[in-house]
């Protein structure tokens, strides 16, 4: 092949490399730009937010999604609304479930931002009430709860964000994390900013991010005490 040939062949493999990198680098430039901004990672804690006791025994945010329970149905509004959508199993008389409500989501900048970006249906582990499960499956709460293998209250399911044809697809396929039984509010809002933020698509390992934000936390709270002492 004569030299000018390749040479041809070369620079058009080169150009073709450049594009390729430069259409992989604006794929994630917009994927960036898509993934919402963390949160700053402490706030007020006041004035406090208080929950509502049911008539069913069960600790409840005003905000909790009520719904017919077809969660396709809840699903599909929660994107509809920009939020991300989540299942949170309780029980009555849990005091993990009654820590969450009282301790946990009481604090205001916990509760604004699971408030503004989480579409949240609430079921109760023994419930009788009919659930229509992802895959269009019918069945009672307890049922559900027993199916998707929750074992603990409360237990919050996080489901992944632009789910499209679902099909019969049902449970862990379609969920991103899982928070079990009582955390404190560092940890709670952690996990919500975890999923929110999408940041489990860079580093699936929460344990890091949390270990990250809980430092940044400490070392912001030292430097506010810093400049109170120096008043």
């Amino acid at each position: 092949m004569p030299v000018a040939e390749i040479e041809e062949d070369m620079l058009s493999i080169a150009i073709r490399g450049l594009l390729c990198a430069a259409a992989a680098m604006a794929v994630t430039e917009v994927a960036a730009a898509e993934r919402p901004s963390l949160p700053p990672p402490w706030g007020p804690e006041t004035p406090r937010v208080e929950p509502v006791f049911a008539e069913d025994g069960l600790y409840q945010q005003t905000w909790f999604v009520h719904s017919f329970l077809d969660l396709k149905e809840d699903y599909a509004e929660a994107e509809l609304a920009g939020k991300r959508f989540a299942v949170v199993f309780e029980q009555r008389g849990c005091i993990y479930c009654a820590r969450m409500h009282k301790e946990v989501l009481a604090q205001r900048f916990v509760n604004d931002y699971v408030r503004d970006n989480f579409h949240i249906v609430q079921l109760n582990l023994w419930g009788s009430r009919e659930v229509v499960d992802f895959d269009g499956t019918r069945l009672p709460e307890k049922r559900l709860a027993e199916r998707w293998g929750v074992l603990y209250t409360p237990t919050v399911v996080f489901f992944k964000d632009g789910l499209s044809n679902l099909g019969r697809q049902w449970g862990p396929p379609l969920e991103v994390a899982r928070l079990p039984l009582g955390f404190e509010a560092d940890t709670f809002y952690d996990i919500f900013t975890w999923v929110r933020a999408k940041v489990y698509e860079q580093d699936p390992n929460f344990q890091r991010f949390h270990v990250a934000r809980h430092n940044e936390r400490e070392a912001l709270k030292k430097a506010d005490a810093a400049r109170a002492g120096a008043r």
